[in-house]
């Protein structure tokens, strides 16, 4: 069996579809959600539970430190050996998630730029709160006009990383457009799930109303007590929203609202991900995936 690929949007079902998956195929699943790689905040990263980890075996989830500054290029690395470690078990790697670029990057090499020294990424960052995102995206703009046109100016991580690129003499456009050039390492087979817009945004008023009722503000006080959170850490989907509220800024309904509205905001970006990915196959349930990987 070749390494299969579960992708879509968050809250469309792709954790469990991914898990019943492994079940029937005799699996193991590999996560390709940038934000799971991180312990202390299951409930915020929406995690697997005890009984799912329990039922399948699950890689990549909770192993890096919210000190740590975790990059593509490494998650990378370790999901192809997690990815090899199963297959050469005779074992199904699944893969999971909705990152369409932590997807890519676990099948094949990407020749990624290297990271910026040492006080650069800060020097951009303060430019970019000195100046402001119009006349940041401005300078980007003169510097790189390509990647500026592929940038909204309130972008800031990725106007800044643009900025980094091009004093490197690189650019940000290049990379997007070849992306997916021989990324068939594994022989993946992805698979997108596809879910009516209106029943998204319900599912995913749903699940922030769950989190909140599972304790994820004590979850986020905790760990912002116990930790330093890092550059790629404190991204975080959800986090400034119960920053906020144990801040005493906003209350907890309108923290649900503007959680809620982000997390609708990024499914819009994963369905256009889903767009861009080569060579996958439409589905709206298991049964189909189940139906074409036979």
């Amino acid at each position: 069996m070749s390494t299969l690929a579960v992708f879509g949007p968050t809250a469309s079902g792709k954790s469990q579809a991914a898990l019943e998956l492994a079940r029937a195929l005799d699996g193991e699943i590999v996560s390709c959600d940038a934000m799971q790689m991180y312990r202390g905040l299951p409930v915020l990263t929406n995690q697997p539970s005890a009984a799912e980890l329990e039922a399948v075996p699950h890689h990549l989830v909770g192993v890096w430190e919210l000190e740590h500054r975790g990059s593509v290029a490494e998650f990378g690395e370790l999901a192809r050996a997690a990815i090899g470690d199963i297959a050469a078990r005779g074992r199904t790697p699944v893969l999971c998630g909705g990152s369409g670029l932590y997807l890519r990057a676990a099948l094949a090499p990407m020749g990624l730029p290297p990271e910026p020294e040492e006080g650069v990424r800060e020097r951009f960052d303060a430019l970019y709160d000195e100046l402001g995102p119009v006349a940041t995206h401005e300078l980007l703009a003169e510097r790189d006009p390509a990647a500026a046109e592929r940038i909204h100016p309130n972008d800031r991580r990725r106007v800044v990383r643009a900025l980094e690129l091009a004093e490197q003499g690189r650019s940000l456009a290049p990379d997007e457009d070849v992306l997916w050039e021989r990324a068939d390492r594994f022989g993946v087979r992805i698979f997108g799930l596809v879910v009516d817009p209106a029943e998204l945004d319900r599912r995913i008023a749903a699940r922030t109303e769950a989190m909140f009722g599972a304790g994820v503000e004590d979850e986020v006080r905790t760990a912002l007590a116990e930790h330093r959170f890092s550059e790629t850490a404190a991204r975080m989907h959800g986090l400034q929203d119960v920053q906020a509220l144990l801040r005493g800024e906003i209350g907890r309904d309108e923290s649900m609202r503007r959680m809620t509205l982000r997390t609708r905001q990024y499914a819009k970006r994963q369905r256009t991900w889903m767009r861009r990915l080569p060579g996958m196959a439409e589905v709206r349930g298991v049964g189909e995936i189940l139906e074409r990987a036979a």
